[in-house]
């Protein structure tokens, strides 16, 4: 294959100019989660509803996971800096949109063209990499590259609570635009136009079936928790819908000579249980943060900085935690690190099912370093170590596949955690509204949040604390679902990693025997990788 010959100060620049573009991503994926306690608010924020709360969470989701594929497509024909720059300046414009969205439908569509703008970023992101590096540096510049993702995590949180203390939540949103220019300029003088001579097929079907499954699959469970019912048409018929068309956009995959989305690779035991074992990783890391956001800072009262201090410890153990996780896997094996890793991970989710307004914040703050540590543990080794289980010529269309996989999980954890929260809350706060006048009482059955809210203006104390003991439950009866699908991730992964054994004959490692293989985090930025500049 073809690689750049770039002067190595030039390389570094490059470097420097994509984990600014990374960076961007990994904060704004962070950020809303402490900005979502503010939306809710009617009057600090949007008074967003829990349902409104998990589209703005979930609208970007599901852009980033069902485009992702498509954009290396774009990258190949017309150039990966050309895709990476259009990303940003989508990013750029449907951030300024979203800070200044005047209702909740508003942030929900400046979300989802936000979705746009990062799976026009990520495939070109990794594409430009590893064209600019060969050999050895290349597996440095991946390893340096990933650290933006830690930082994002660590920073974002806090980067947001500051804010919104002192301006208002559209704030947080608009931080990405300096962001962008700084990344447009190096890109402009830095960045060649890496592309491929051989451009593949964009695959507009699947885009199409795999969009609009995803959004109706989403949307009947997010709409059971509005209604707190599932036998109701609107709430069977579009899961129902979404599952039909994620079934023909499956068809339309494996009937294609050059799928963007290869449903075959699923199909290996190795590969495809492990990748469905980080998409229910996925599912509960993303329903989990869900409810940490409202706890923190609605059932606990912090403020967003105290709230971003407060979730440091995942994102410090997530950083920590992937270094580790590959040391041990060098000493014992994928499968003897991995799969406990993931058990305590359920574990400390489950864990949320102890903690209640008065619990000891050093508490809570263990559970979630021992909770970042251990996703940490998993993440990072079981995704190259899948990706190296396949053929060099299939690395990139793995990278697809494994991505897809993971925004799909989380789209559909927040779809469904959320749902759970609303269903219990509803339930745990009905007792409490007997005697509540009507339009009180109707506002109160929403969230906690709007029940905290008209409990203060109507001057009905009672009810605030009924709203704080109702959410708590609700967070205690999500916990326990979230704990038996990271336990099932689990389960999943143990079967999985059972099927990666050593050929016959050969002494090298496989994926169960050691930690990933540079070569293997290579192959995880593949995807859309051209061969050539102009």
């Amino acid at each position: 294959m073809t690689t750049s010959t770039l002067p190595k100060s030039r390389q570094q620049l490059i470097l420097a100019v994509l984990m600014v573009c990374s960076l961007l991503i990994w904060l704004d994926n962070t950020v809303l989660s402490t900005t979502l306690e503010t939306l809710a608010d009617p009057v600090r924020g949007l008074n967003a509803s829990p349902a409104e709360l998990q589209w703005a969470t979930g609208s970007y989701t599901l852009a980033f996971a069902t485009l992702m594929f498509t954009a290396g497509a774009l990258g190949d024909r017309f150039g990966h800096r050309a895709v990476l720059a259009t990303g940003l300046v989508v990013f750029a414009a449907s951030s300024v949109w979203a800070a200044y969205a005047g209702d909740a439908g508003q942030l929900i569509a400046a979300r989802a063209a936000m979705g746009v703008g990062s799976a026009l970023i990520m495939p070109a992101n990794l594409a430009i990499l590893i064209w600019t590096f060969t050999g050895p540096a290349r597996s440095t510049a991946i390893a340096i590259s990933s650290t933006s993702a830690g930082v994002g995590m660590a920073v974002g949180p806090v980067l947001a609570g500051v804010l919104l203390d002192h301006f208002w939540w559209g704030s947080v949103f608009l931080v990405n635009v300096p962001v962008v220019v700084v990344a447009l300029i190096g890109i402009a003088l830095l960045v060649p136009n890496f592309r491929s001579p051989v451009a593949r097929p964009l695959d507009p079907a699947g885009m199409l079936l795999s969009v609009t499954g995803l959004a109706a699959l989403a949307y009947g469970l997010i709409r059971a928790g509005q209604v707190a019912a599932w036998g109701r048409t609107d709430v069977w018929a579009p899961i129902v819908v979404g599952l039909l068309l994620l079934a023909v956009f499956v068809r339309v995959e494996l009937r294609s000579r050059a799928p963007s989305f290869d449903p075959r690779l699923l199909a290996q035991r190795a590969f495809g249980g492990g990748n469905a074992a980080l998409g229910l990783l996925l599912f509960a890391v993303s329903a989990v943060t869900f409810y940490n956001a409202f706890y923190l800072q609605g059932a606990r009262g912090y403020s967003p900085i105290e709230a971003g201090l407060a979730g440091l410890p995942t994102a410090l153990g997530a950083i920590f935690g992937a270094p580790v996780g590959a040391r041990l896997v060098h000493r014992w094996s994928l499968r003897l690190v991995a799969v406990p890793a993931l058990i305590v991970a359920a574990l400390t989710m489950g864990a949320y099912g102890l903690f209640g307004p008065a619990t000891p914040l050093v508490w809570i703050e263990v559970v979630l370093l021992v909770q970042g540590l251990s996703i940490g543990m998993v993440l990072g080794p079981v995704t190259a170590a899948l990706i190296s289980t396949l053929p060099l010529e299939r690395a990139g269309a793995g990278s697809a596949v494994t991505n897809t996989v993971r925004q799909t999980g989380s789209v559909i954890g927040i779809a469904v955690g959320g749902t759970i929260m609303s269903i219990a809350y509803r339930r745990a706060i009905e007792p409490s509204l007997d005697g509540v006048p009507g339009p009180v009482r109707e506002q109160a059955r929403v969230s906690a949040e709007q029940a905290r809210h008209v409990a203060t203006t109507s001057h009905l104390p009672a009810l605030g604390h009924a709203a704080d003991d109702a959410f708590v439950h609700a967070m205690h009866v999500g916990a326990v679902w979230i704990m038996f699908v990271a336990l099932f991730g689990a389960a999943v992964l143990l079967l999985a990693l059972c099927a990666v054994r050593k050929p016959a004959g050969d002494g090298g490692p496989t994926a169960d025997e050691t930690a990933p293989r540079a070569g293997a985090e290579d192959l995880t930025a593949r995807e859309g990788a051209g061969v050539g500049t102009r």
